[in-house]
């Protein structure tokens, strides 16, 4: 086993929770800053207008890419309970599945992507103001998109191994790359949303080559050989069934945050620049607190393999209460520091600010509701359960907050900013409550069958 490695199925749970997941949380922190780091270059050297324009493209780029992303949620479910399960040589075959899949993905998503991003943009009703500009912003980043691809997968591979360290150091390499690029290419050269694109698609494809380096040089069942890399039937078809309802599920939801990004966009550029100042600031509480998503699945999905259902309950209850604490905490902290960080991106509104700060106020003070929906998620797909996650996110997220949108919204006393995201908290409490049940209850299921056949 890798040096890096965090054992799973043995040791002490809190311990080695902490040592897995600190690494994803900076990991998806530097992923963040990549567009923290667009937003606040082309906010300090071109002004809201184009902080709006790549603001305006988030919930699009990730209606598309998360469905396929949803694929290395199914990799990373098959690499564990294989490693779980001791079945080396299915590993294998799931890493050189998996390289070639997040290729097709991302080859699928660049057609698309530059295709259709003026369309998608006038669909979601962007101002004549940004629309240019997004489409510019989306066409190149989307010209890049199969290292972003290549990155997730190979990750997914590393941390159902138990490396989590790996990608962070990788991407703290492409993080200082970009932030360099996006100066360069703005100040120098006088680009605008066109040039931080640039600089995130060269920062990717430095991430995804590492990665691909990494895998090719490990010594365990997770070494990838190029030229063994096809696609094999039984392990497709698992991550598949366990990635798809998962990557229907992130686009079903990223649906619901087109629906109210369109929302947004009908109260103008100012609104809109305030919206999307706010919600990479909220990001960065997100992704820590999905990162105890990713370590429910990975600690899960081996201590499932290996029928360690004890285990099971207790990683459910410590990733419960961290990733509590992490949002809590967390999102308190950036709501009490609205204006100053919100300042970072935007210079030159103080009326767009005054939107971001009422957006965190209904948002990050009870953020920590997000969280724990999201660990219950993991958990569930920890077991194999894929298409219930799906199927109560689509009820519980998507359906709550467009019934919300058409109906409450739409009446003229209840058409606020306010009122459009008071839906947020509402359908996280909800999908959490039934996942926690659903979950117990397919748990204890599948240990009695276990039982019986032991």
């Amino acid at each position: 086993m890798s040096k890096r490695n965090v054992e799973m199925c043995h040791g002490p749970l809190l311990k080695n929770i902490i040592v897995y997941t600190v690494p994803i949380i900076f990991t998806g922190v530097l992923q963040l800053l990549f567009n923290a780091a667009d937003l606040i270059v082309v906010g300090h050297f071109r002004g809201s207008t184009s902080v709006a324009a790549v603001g305006a493209t988030g919930a699009i780029i990730n209606l598309m890419v998360n469905l396929f992303i949803g694929l290395s949620v199914g990799v990373s479910v098959t690499v564990a309970q294989g490693i779980g399960t001791g079945r080396a040589e299915d590993v294998s075959k799931t890493v050189h599945t998996a390289v070639p899949a997040a290729i097709v993905s991302g080859i699928i998503l660049t057609a698309v992507g530059v295709t259709f991003s003026h369309g998608f943009l006038e669909i979601m009703s962007t101002p004549e103001d940004v629309i240019n500009l997004s489409t510019l912003y989306m066409q190149i980043y989307f010209a890049g998109i199969t290292a972003n691809m290549i990155f997730n997968f190979g990750s997914a591979i590393l941390r159902a191994a138990g490396d989590t360290l790996s990608p962070l150091l990788y991407l703290i390499a492409a993080g200082v790359l970009n932030v360099i690029l996006n100066i360069f290419f703005v100040t120098v050269f006088s680009m605008n949303v066109e040039g931080v694109a640039l600089a995130t698609v060269i920062s990717q494809l430095l991430s995804a080559a590492l990665v691909i380096i990494n895998l090719m040089r490990r010594k365990d069942a997770c070494k990838l050989y190029l030229r063994k890399m096809r696609f094999h039937g039984s392990q497709l078809l698992k991550i598949i069934y366990i990635g798809l309802p998962a990557g229907i599920q992130g686009s079903l939801f990223s649906i619901s945050n087109v629906i109210i990004q369109s929302s947004v966009n009908s109260f103008g550029s100012v609104v809109m620049s305030g919206n999307a100042a706010s919600q990479n600031i909220e990001g960065f509480v997100y992704i820590s607190m999905n990162s105890f998503h990713q370590t429910s699945l990975n600690f899960t999905g081996q201590n499932y393999g290996a029928g360690n259902f004890g285990r099971i309950k207790k990683i459910l209850a410590i990733n419960l209460g961290s990733v509590f604490c992490v949002g809590a905490v967390m999102g308190m902290m950036v709501y009490l520091l609205a204006s100053p960080l919100l300042s970072i991106y935007i210079n030159d509104s103080q009326q767009a600010i005054e939107y971001g700060i009422t957006r965190m106020e209904y948002i990050c003070t009870i953020y920590f509701l997000c969280g724990i929906m999201d660990v219950m998620t993991g958990m569930l797909r920890g077991i194999g359960s894929s298409l219930s996650p799906m199927l109560i996110t689509i009820l519980g997220v998507c359906g709550m907050r467009i019934g919300w949108i058409y109906t409450i919204f739409r009446m003229p006393e209840y058409h606020t900013l306010e009122s459009l995201y008071i839906s947020y908290p509402i359908s996280w409490a909800i999908t959490f409550l039934v996942e926690l049940t659903v979950f117990l209850i397919m748990l204890r299921k599948r240990q009695r069958a276990k039982e019986r056949i032991t």
